[in-house]
């Protein structure tokens, strides 16, 4: 164990206290410059900014498609998706259409004006429609085809 005391800083520190605090008239200035290398060795070190480089990215490609693929085979596969696109409009459209038929039989049973609701509904939609289109214009930064009232009084 004798090896064990030789480390200890214990006693270094209680004989530094007793120096220190015998009446000395430079005891604060020696003190304040034996402090002045490790406060400037800190600040030089706490004032380092290192950054670690970002690790590359993994790229993943798109792999569904067969890489060989021919521009006749990539035709193909988009009229058959926009085959399939104008099937599952249209089944939407007649849902849509199926849905009124009951609402307005449903409307005509317990009394209401069905034709004028019809109108209204027709309008609102058509309205809705136009404001689609005007905004997909403007995202693609073309005027939208909004048709004046003098051409569509013309005969």
């Amino acid at each position: 164990m004798p090896s064990r005391s030789r480390f200890n800083p214990t006693s270094g520190l209680i004989d530094f206290w007793h120096e220190f605090r015998k009446p000395n008239p430079y005891r604060w200035p020696i003190l304040g410059l034996s402090l002045i290398p490790a406060v400037l060795i800190f600040g030089w070190a706490l004032s380092q900014t290192h950054f670690k480089k970002p690790e590359r990215p993994e790229i993943t490609y798109i792999t569904s498609f067969a890489e060989d693929r021919t521009i006749d085979e990539i035709i193909a596969s988009n009229l058959e998706n926009q085959e399939l696109k104008e099937l599952r409009a249209a089944k939407q459209a007649e849902i849509a259409q199926r849905k009124r038929a009951m609402y307005k039989a449903l409307g005509a049973a317990t009394g209401m004006d069905v034709d004028t609701i019809e109108a209204e509904a027709d309008a609102r939609r058509a309205a809705e429609q136009a404001a689609a289109e005007a905004k997909r214009a403007e995202q693609f930064g073309r005027v939208a085809k909004v048709p004046a009232a003098s051409e569509s009084a013309a005969p």
